[in-house]
């Protein structure tokens, strides 16, 4: 690089470059005429005939080495030291250095202005995307995809099947941006109908949902353990299914400890106030001692649970977001229910009579946890004990 030559030697091309990356990163004229071995008037004349460098139009972030760093690690390999000490002498981590270095062609071939060149030209934005550049890849990505292939059984199968050629590679993450992302269709639009999803736009798990939240809850983590181990009955758990076009639904409720199932109409739809009536009318007419909790999820239709608890005495446990799994029983117990009133269909069209008699029926089978005691034996006996 000609460190230390004088002030009146003649700059070669690398230190022209060298000098202006230095420049352009902030360097003071004085600062960027030392660590070449010229004068600042040299650097002043070497900015003036290029019209002025332009700053960086998005400012260099302290994580990323600058230009005078770079030259303290071309500079220490020149002198011998390893990639840990020089680390040391520029305050980073040893594998900032050693990563910045092997990229630039390794210790022999280190040069500062070439890996600083190299660096902005990878940090622009935007870049040009993979399967726009590389035809190959797209190709390969569109014949699997219409093969019904995933985006991520895509990724990994062109790492098998391409071991050698890194330019087949790519990510499923890459993939859906090129399909949902507007501005990113590197892929053709009719291709999110091979994803099994067929949606064209993606859902997120773990984002609002608009939904709100219930206000006054008390969660799940409060409610007492007698209800965890099922050792004490009246504690139960409720859900709704919803019919076709969500226009109707039947409000569930099970029994943790006998698997005692319970089935509410909602002729007036399943706005809060109904599911409310509803719910309080069905479990008001049970024993005090089989009206401990209930336990729910957070659906906006027990936005009324504060009054709900007020007029019946059951306290309302709400379970954590996405947890079904918290409601187990009552999972189970919608499946068997699903039997009967089957996805897609009017809910609103089946009597309070209709309804009883499916509880009944589920009721009336016997169940292993239950060492193949039905239901209605089980809750039986437990209303016996409590009158």
């Amino acid at each position: 690089m000609g460190h230390g030559s004088g002030p009146g030697h003649r700059l070669t091309s690398e230190e022209r470059l060298s000098l202006q990356a230095l420049v352009r990163s902030g360097a003071t004229y004085e600062a960027a005429a030392s660590v070449i071995g010229c004068s600042a008037m040299t650097v002043q004349r070497l900015v003036g005939r290029s019209g002025g460098l332009k700053s960086r139009s998005v400012p260099r972030a302290a994580i990323r080495l600058s230009a005078l760093e770079r030259e303290e690690i071309s500079r220490g390999l020149q002198a011998g030291i390893s990639c840990r000490a020089i680390a040391r002498q520029v305050g980073r981590s040893p594998s900032t250095v050693s990563r910045d270095v092997a990229a630039g062609g390794g210790r022999t071939r280190y040069r500062a202005w070439r890996a600083d060149a190299r660096a902005c030209r990878r940090a622009r934005r935007p870049k040009l995307p993979k399967l726009v550049s590389c035809g190959r890849l797209r190709r390969e990505v569109e014949r699997r995809l219409l093969q019904r292939w995933s985006p991520q059984q895509i990724s990994a199968r062109l790492r098998t099947d391409f071991p050698d050629d890194l330019s087949m590679r790519i990510s499923h993450e890459t993939i859906y941006q090129s399909l949902f992302v507007q501005g990113r269709g590197a892929l053709r639009s009719e291709l999110t109908r091979c994803l099994r999803t067929g949606r064209a736009h993606r859902r997120p798990i773990g984002l609002p949902t608009g939904a709100g939240v219930l206000k006054n809850m008390v969660l799940l983590s409060e409610r007492p353990p007698e209800a965890e181990d099922r050792a004490v009955p009246g504690h139960w758990e409720g859900d709704l299914i919803i019919g076709k076009a969500s226009s109707s639904a039947i409000a569930t409720l099970v029994e943790r400890q006998t698997r005692f199932i319970m089935l509410c109409r909602l002729p007036d739809g399943r706005q809060a106030e109904d599911v409310k009536i509803a719910l309080a009318k069905r479990i008001g007419s049970l024993p005090g001692l089989l009206r401990r909790s209930l336990t729910w999820d957070r659906g906006k239709e027990m936005a009324e649970h504060v009054r709900f608890t007020v007029e019946t005495g059951v306290q309302v446990y709400f379970c954590d977001p996405r947890s079904p799994w918290q409601r187990a029983t009552n999972e189970n117990s919608n499946g068997l229910i699903r039997q009967y009133f089957p996805k897609g269909t009017d809910l609103s069209t089946h009597t309070q009579r209709q309804l009883d008699r499916v509880a009944a029926e589920l009721n009336g089978r016997p169940r292993q946890t239950l060492n193949w005691e039905t239901p209605s034996e089980s809750f039986a006996r437990v209303v016996a004990m409590t009158a």
